[in-house]
């Protein structure tokens, strides 16, 4: 089997990653800015609005702290993201579509950021918490955001794209 690493549209490529680079800039940003806040706040929680709070709080796990406790978990897990990143970054030099351009470059920009986060800090600094009735979605940033509506477009594009499937 031949790996083809043309770049079939280098325009489209090039804003890809670029937009890609904007994400994770905007992660690390917002992760920064909100903690650099939150450290002169008492109790290091702000609370937004009676369904939303600013916290601090560390992942060293995936989705919902899944492998908080796995040994070796932070390279593991550094390598395991870095890889399917590359995955990531050879679909989008192949892609024509600019759809799913826009969703690559969200996934792969929201990895980049949690994989900087967890190369530095050893875990991925979370900090957007929903809650109701005392339930609480686990605490998430934009990186994970930014993955998850990524991959929402590249479902939803798999399932209703009928040129795709004709």
């Amino acid at each position: 089997m031949k790996l083809n690493l043309k770049i079939i549209h280098p325009k489209f490529f090039t804003y890809g990653i670029l937009f890609a680079l904007t994400i994770t800039i905007a992660d690390l940003l917002s992760k920064e800015l909100i903690f650099a806040l939150l450290d002169k706040t008492p109790g290091q929680h702000i609370r937004v609005t009676s369904f939303f709070n600013l916290v601090k709080v560390y992942n060293t796990g995936v989705s919902f702290g899944m492998f908080n406790d796995l040994q070796y978990g932070k390279i593991i897990l550094i390598i395991g993201a870095s890889m399917i990143t590359i995955f990531l970054l050879y679909w989008l030099s192949q892609s024509e579509d600019k759809k799913i351009i826009l969703a690559l470059s969200l996934v792969i920009g929201g990895a980049l950021g949690n994989i900087i986060d967890r190369a530095i800090y050893g875990s991925v600094a979370d900090f957007l918490d929903f809650h109701i009735n005392g339930y609480h979605w686990p605490a998430f940033n934009l990186a994970d955001s930014s993955i998850t509506l990524g991959a929402i477009i590249l479902i939803f594009d798999e399932f209703f794209n009928k040129k795709k499937h004709d």
